[in-house]
Order: C-alpha cells, then sequence, then structure tokens
C-alpha cells in the first residue's frame, strides 16, 4: 500500500497572529483530511510579512506532498499569497480568465463596479487551476511546486467550507485515495468527557478496535465520534452506537450537527408545541439560540429579556411582594415569569431564567454562578436551582442549553431528570 501523502497547513494574516482574528479554519481543514484517513502533520501561522511568506512556504513545499494554504487572497495590498505562491513557483502571476469572468459576474449580482482592487483577485500563478468560490469574491487555486500540491484559499470560513470538496476530490485524484472514513457523530449535552469515558471503560472494556472512539469537548455541547474505515465493520459500530444510546440515552441531542436548539424546534413542531422563554440572567440567549434554527418562527412566537424587576412585574407579572420577600434569584420568581410568558405570548409550553452571571453580586446564600430554572405548561410547572460558577459569558451559554435541555425533555417525554442536576444542583 502507498504511504499517506504528507499533508501540511500555512495560515497567514497579521488579524491571526494579533488574537483580532481566532484560527478555526485548520479545524475545519482537518476534518475534511479525516475522512481521507489524512493528518496534518504541522500547521504553521504567519502575519502579512512577504519575505517570511515565501520562506516558509518554500521549505514547506518542499517537506510535503500537499500544502493547503489558508489567507491571503483578497483585494487589499495585504493579501499575498497568489504574490507569494508565484515567486516560490517561479512562473510569475497572469490574469487567469475564469477569474475574472467570477469576478465580473459576482460583481454583476452585487450590482458593483469591477475596480483595480478587485480586478486584482484575478492575477494567479501562472499555470494554476482554479478551485470555485460559490461564496466570496476571490476563487481559490491549486498549483504543483517540484512534487508537492499547493491548494490556496481564502480565510473567510463559510467560503473555504464551500471548497473543501473540490479540495477533497483533487486530493483523491492525484493521490488514488479510496479510503473514505465513515463517521457517525452524536451530539450530547450535560455530559462532561471525563465522566463518558469513565461508563465506557468501566461498562464495554471489550470495545472493538475497528471501531473508533473520539470526543470533541465544546460549549455546551459534547461531541462523540464513532469511526470506521470498512464498510464490514458497520455492524460493530451499530453495536457500540446501542451501547452508548443505552449508557447516555436521555443525553443525547441527536446525529451530526444537531444543535440543542434545533432538537427543541423539531419536537415542538412534530408534537404542535408551541413555545416561549422569560430570561434575565441570559439577556436573550435562549431566544436567539432558537431564532438561529430556520422555521422556528412555527412554533415559537417570541420571548422576552426582562433583566430589571420593574420589567419582571411590568412584562411579566412577576408581584413586586415576591421580588421583594424573595428576590429575583428566586423559586417564586422564576415560577412567575413562566406564567407570565405563556400568558403573553400564548404559547403552550415555557421556560424561565434568573441567576447570577457574576462576577460580582453573589452573596453566601445565593453565590456566584446560582441560577433557578423553571418551565412547564398552565398546569404544572417545574424548577430546580443549579450552580455554575464560571466565567460569565460561559455560564450564560451554559444556562441558556440548559433551559432548552428542559424544554427537549418536556417535548419528548423524557420524566428523568438530567444527571447533572445532581452535580449542579445548589439546593
Amino acid at each position: 500500500m502507498a504511504p499517506k501523502p504528507r499533508v501540511q497547513l500555512l495560515l497567514t494574516g497579521d488579524e491571526l497572529m494579533s488574537g483580532d482574528t481566532v484560527d478555526s479554519n485548520s479545524a475545519l481543514i482537518a476534518r475534511e483530511l479525516a475522512g481521507l484517513g489524512l493528518t496534518p502533520c504541522r500547521r504553521v501561522t504567519l502575519g502579512d510579512d512577504r519575505v517570511a511568506l515565501t520562506r516558509e512556504m518554500a521549505a514547506l513545499a518542499g517537506d510535503a506532498d500537499v500544502l493547503i494554504v489558508n489567507g491571503g487572497l483578497g483585494p487589499t495590498i495585504d493579501d499575498l499569497t497568489a504574490a507569494v505562491l508565484a515567486e516560490v513557483a517561479g512562473g510569475g502571476l497572469e490574469e487567469h480568465p475564469e477569474a475574472l469572468d467570477h469576478l465580473e459576474r459576482w460583481c454583476k449580482k452585487r450590482n458593483l463596479l469591477l475596480n483595480a482592487a478587485n480586478r486584482k483577485q484575478a492575477m494567479l500563478p501562472a499555470g494554476c487551476a482554479i478551485i470555485p468560490n460559490s461564496v466570496g469574491s476571490a476563487v481559490g487555486f491549486s498549483l504543483i511546486v517540484g512534487s508537492c500540491l499547493v491548494m490556496c484559499t481564502p480565510g473567510v470560513p463559510g467560503e473555504l467550507r464551500a471548497m473543501l470538496p473540490v479540495m477533497v476530490q483533487r486530493l483523491r485524484d492525484r493521490f488514488g485515495i479510496t479510503l473514505q472514513k465513515d463517521v457517525l457523530r452524536l451530539q450530547t449535552f450535560g455530559l462532561g468527557e471525563s465522566t463518558a469515558q469513565q461508563l465506557l471503560v468501566d461498562n464495554h472494556p471489550d470495545w472493538p478496535p475497528e471501531v473508533v472512539l473520539s470526543f470533541r469537548a465544546g460549549a455546551p455541547q459534547l461531541e462523540i465520534k464513532l469511526s470506521i474505515t470498512r464498510a464490514e465493520d458497520r455492524p460493530k459500530r451499530d453495536q457500540c452506537y446501542e451501547w452508548l444510546k443505552t449508557l447516555f440515552g436521555d443525553h443525547i441531542i441527536g446525529e451530526g450537527d444537531t444543535r440543542i436548539a434545533e432538537a427543541v424546534i423539531d419536537l415542538a413542531r412534530t408534537s404542535g408545541t408551541t413555545i416561549s422563554c422569560a430570561e434575565s440572567c441570559t439577556g436573550g440567549m435562549i431566544a436567539s439560540m432558537l431564532t438561529q434554527i430556520a422555521g422556528a418562527s412555527d412554533v415559537f412566537p417570541g420571548g422576552f429579556v426582562t433583566y430589571s424587576n420593574a420589567l419582571k412585574q411590568s412584562v411579566l407579572g412577576v408581584p413586586g411582594a415576591t421580588l421583594q420577600s424573595e428576590g429575583a434569584v428566586s423559586e417564586s420568581t422564576v415560577k412567575a415569569m413562566v406564567r407570565g410568558a405563556l400568558d403573553a405570548s400564548g404559547a403552550d409550553l415555557a421556560v424561565a431564567v434568573s441567576g447570577i452571571a457574576g462576577p460580582g453580586g453573589g452573596s453566601d446564600d445565593k453565590p456566584v454562578g446560582t441560577v433557578w430554572l423553571a418551565w412547564g405548561d398552565r398546569n404544572v410547572v417545574e424548577t430546580v436551582c443549579l450552580c455554575w460558577p464560571v466565567e460569565r459569558v460561559l455560564f450564560q451559554t451554559m444556562v441558556a442549553a440548559a433551559a432548552l435541555d428542559v424544554l427537549r425533555r418536556k417535548l419528548a417525554g423524557i420524566e428523568k431528570q438530567s444527571s447533572y442536576f445532581d452535580q449542579r444542583r445548589l439546593r
């Protein structure tokens, strides 16, 4: 069997070096390469320094079978990738007819004039092949330098994502790659990596080596991946999936890229249930997560951000006496917020949150990270008090996800309380 091609990455841009932009593209590239059984062996990030870029690109291309360059294809003077690759390859720049045609169509669609700055994006290394960009103005391109296939892509993640299928096919064609990693990705909420791993070790020490298990932790979800490289191993993977469902069943949100809000919207639509939310400490994050899902308006008439006590009273009808005697972060307050959201929205089901996001405002009785959640319909409202003593934005993210998760469980008819309630319960 032929050795796997050696792949390296070069990420460019001053914004990456300064921290103004966080590199998510290398992860996106790596995930696509994994489907071919490939893993980048080196990743280099450089600013917009022509001398340094020329030196590094030449060195990387001389030590790799594949070099993927990300960034530096825009219309400004600090976009240097095309010129640098032309210098490394020794063939110079030339106006590429296919790139120019793409620019003209892109500008016409937006009623823009093709100015000199944009036209720069059609000046590409001589002899290169275009990688189409269905999203933005800058095409990508590939060129053989020595024995290395160099592929250059824009730094905008959405544009890179649109180009990756073409790039993957070029890798298949050049290196005769027939391997297709088959990955089943499960999205979960309320599980930590260590907890999930220990449960699997304790319950399934005989895990088949043909099924590669991996985790990707993020806020608010944990992704669990089951990977195989042979079709004949699918029955083993299916068995492993059954094990996971037994161990983590009510924590599993869905497969692929399913987000917790998407699961809520799908369940609400299937059951014909409308939902609403009343938010204080999350500042609208629950509603934002819901409305990121296409078709949310089918089941979500709206929500309420009542940050002050005055709005909790005037908008949601929370009694002033309750706020005075028990405070905004209390069981009675969130129960009243749920009822107010149901009345004001006309929804069938609602969730409410009120907590102390910090870094100040806590007390011995209600430390920073305390949050009361309430959820229910016009007949029954349930509550729980949890504590996430983490930084403010992460607190808001996890509380918003927890609010969506109690809705998900209610809509799915899951009566069992989540295990993270026991881990996070304050009282």
